[in-house]
């Protein structure tokens, strides 16, 4: 069937500008209706946001706390080592003067056994 209807412009118009008046009226109606709901989601994501910032924070202070006492062990490891170096090189130096010590009495007793037979031999000669 036709439509059989005549409408002009005018009471398209008309009848489009009634459409957006509603649709405005019922949006403004939902806002209203949505208020008080949208206040509480508001407040939800604060709470969230909030206890999501107090973590990061929290996390902040423990990986700062671990960091520092990462670098307090770096530290005690490099004075022990450096600690262990010193003492080496002092137990080195007192092998070595020990070692000295003995090539000069094994050199002094060489020494008095060599004097002791040049006197044995003088002895004998006289």
């Amino acid at each position: 069937m036709k439509n059989t209807r005549n409408t002009d412009i005018a009471d398209r118009r008309a009848a489009s500008a009634s459409a957006k008046a509603a649709l405005l009226n019922n949006y403004r109606a939902a806002q209203a209706a949505a208020g008080p709901a949208k206040l509480e989601r508001q407040a939800e994501r604060m709470a969230v946001a909030t206890a999501r910032e107090e973590r990061r924070v929290e996390r902040e202070r423990l990986r700062g706390e671990e960091q520092g006492r990462i670098e307090a062990e770096a530290l005690e490891r490099q004075a022990a080592g450096e600690a262990a170096a010193i003492a080496e090189s002092q137990a080195r130096g007192v092998a070595e003067n020990a070692r000295i010590a003995r090539v000069i009495e094994d050199e002094a007793a060489r020494k008095a056994e060599r004097d002791r037979r040049y006197a044995n031999r003088k002895a004998r000669q006289a």
